[in-house]
């Protein structure tokens, strides 16, 4: 049998722990005769799932055949891709060639040689969601790791063509909170300032628990203490179940193997995004064991009382520091502290 858990980001790992009230909550949303909402946001640190879940939601929706899914590529011509993808489903091509659309125009290798592509493409598009909606068909386009750009910014504002014009198109995108916060931001794109954004959160210990009892065959102590080093996050998950999968050693042995992937796979990457500022709070966080009180690590970093507020609230929306205990912030990932003392003052 082949290793069970997976360090690939992305792909859907074998021993998973679904989400399963929001993923619920996304399904019978979309699913309902009258959706509140037609798009969804997934925001959540590195390794937190955010495509596994949306992957997860494509998966389920797609076992019903009135829906059609379709992934988009976010560095790439958002619009000309949804009508190649659509062009491509057998049933629609042949109902777009009966209601006169030029499903030619949008091959693979095609492209629109207008002065203004995306509106050419926009108006061919609102002329195949009509044939998507008399045949009672639905479609899911999924983005991962949005980011604020050109081909972002013209989709999302055609997309609100589509809502508006009550065709049935839906949204799920996954993204850095301030990749999302920044997309939100964007004045012409006011749908997306109230799409719903679902903050995914560590897993349950429990859920982590039965799952390591239940692959390793070992005791329930056993099997929590592995759980609760890993905080709930679930990359940490996948690569302590892959080393002991791999080593079938006790969990004091894996540590500095679980540590050196963790540095290289998803710490420095994560490091490698914040600002100056927030490194000084996070590695007076991390000499202190972890922990500490929220006025010494203003002390510590020498902010203001201001400034350090900007700091906190950010770290605490990224998901690395938890201040829900008044007074204090803690870091929230497993052996970070102790990655980011190793690595030194910055």
């Amino acid at each position: 049998m082949s290793n069970p858990f997976n360090i690939s980001f992305g792909k859907e790992p074998a021993r998973l722990i679904a989400r399963t009230s929001q993923v619920k909550k996304v399904i019978d949303t979309f699913n309902s005769e009258h959706p509140s909402t037609q798009a969804y946001m997934i925001t959540g640190v590195r390794g937190y799932g955010k495509t596994v879940t949306m992957t997860y939601i494509e998966h389920e929706l797609a076992k019903d055949d009135t829906w059609i899914t379709v992934p988009l590529n976010p560095n790439m011509d958002l619009l000309e891709a949804l009508a190649a993808h659509l062009c491509e489903n057998k049933i629609l091509a042949a109902a777009f060639t009966k209601a006169d659309i030029n499903v030619s125009a949008f091959g693979i290798s095609a492209s629109i040689g207008s002065d203004r592509p995306a509106a050419t493409v926009e108006v061919q598009l609102i002329k195949m969601l009509k044939v998507v909606k008399k045949l009672g068909k639905k479609v899911l386009i999924t983005i991962d790791e949005v980011v604020k750009n050109d081909n972002l910014i013209a989709f999302a504002s055609s997309f609100q063509t589509f809502i508006r014009e009550d065709y049935p198109v839906f949204l799920l995108m996954t993204g850095l909170f301030e990749n999302i916060r920044n997309l939100q931001n964007e004045n012409t794109l006011t749908f997306l300032y109230r799409t719903p954004r679902i903050d995914l959160k560590p897993l349950g210990i429990v859920g982590m628990a039965n799952n390591y009892k239940e692959v390793f065959d070992i005791t329930s102590d056993e099997a929590e203490e592995m759980a609760r080093f890993t905080k709930g996050y679930p990359y940490a998950f996948q690569t302590l179940g892959y080393l002991k999968w791999e080593n079938n050693q006790s969990l004091g042995n894996l540590i500095p193997e679980f540590d050196g992937m963790m540095e290289d796979f998803v710490y420095e990457k994560i490091w490698s995004e914040l600002s100056e500022g927030d490194k000084k709070v996070i590695q007076a966080i991390s000499k202190n064991g972890g922990v500490m009180k929220t006025k010494d690590i203003q002390t510590a970093t020498g902010n203001t009382s201001s400034s350090f507020s900007t700091y906190r609230k950010r770290l605490n929306e990224k998901g690395l520091i938890d201040v829900s205990d008044y007074g204090q912030a803690k870091l929230t990932l497993p052996r970070f502290g102790e990655i980011v003392n190793a690595w030194g003052e910055i």
